[in-house]
């Protein structure tokens, strides 16, 4: 007991003389631990060379569509929009075209052959006076002392006639006579009554008109009826 009391007090009178500890410094790791040093592995087998080039160039979830590629999309879409219009505009002003130009034919049509119904009727009058005048022989038209208001009827009926038919000429309606220009015979306009033999004539021309034809506005409003010559 003695002893350990000694002993301790000669370390406590031998401390101040002593050197002093140095301070431990703290054990670090040689081999430091960082996440880059860290390797996940995936159970998922590796994707193709094609796959990874098609999976890097899809955009990731978090990338959105920049304020540029909206309004090019947009413009884009306008310009379709545009020239979808145009293309139905352009249609619609050539059908409102056509249906005026379809329209304009039918009503000046309506107006040529509005007087048809009245101008057949009106023929069978023109018909009797021609037929009047042709009753007279022409030796009997020579100016006489008997023949005096033979002549004055005549003249007065074929005055009349010249003033109806260019009346009528007016407003379309037209009468011909195909034996005296000497045409040939055309089923459209001339109605065949017969055929004979003409020497000096030429074969299918027309010698002979009974019953003059009349046209409407250009079109056969009726067949004149004729002789045709058939010499073979």
């Amino acid at each position: 007991m003695i002893q350990r009391t000694l002993f301790r007090a000669s370390r406590q009178a031998a401390r101040p003389f002593s050197r002093p500890h140095a301070a431990v410094a703290p054990v670090r790791s040689v081999l430091p631990c960082t996440r880059a040093g860290l390797r996940w592995y995936s159970e998922q087998p590796a994707p193709k060379e094609g796959e990874a080039a098609a999976e890097a160039s899809k955009p990731t979830e978090t990338e959105k569509p920049s304020e540029e590629t909206k309004l090019k999309e947009q413009l884009e879409k306008k310009d379709k929009e545009i020239v979808d219009l145009k293309d139905k505009y352009l249609r619609s002003v050539a059908d409102f075209r056509n249906l005026q130009d379809r329209t304009k034919r039918e009503v000046q049509s309506a107006k040529d052959f509005a007087l048809q119904r009245f101008a057949r009727d009106l023929v069978e009058s023109v018909d009797n006076l021609d037929r009047a005048l042709t009753t007279v022989a022409a030796d009997a038209l020579t100016p006489s002392d008997t023949n005096k208001d033979l002549l004055t009827l005549h003249d007065g009926l074929k005055m009349t006639e010249s003033i109806l038919m260019s009346t009528l000429k007016k407003h379309g309606l037209e009468r011909f006579d195909p034996s005296v220009e000497g045409e040939k015979f055309n089923p459209n306009v001339h109605e065949a009554v017969f055929q004979t033999p003409q020497p000096d004539k030429e074969d299918g021309s027309v010698f002979y008109t009974q019953q003059k034809g009349f046209l409407l506005n250009g079109r056969v409003l009726r067949a004149a009826k004729v002789g045709v010559v058939k010499n073979s």
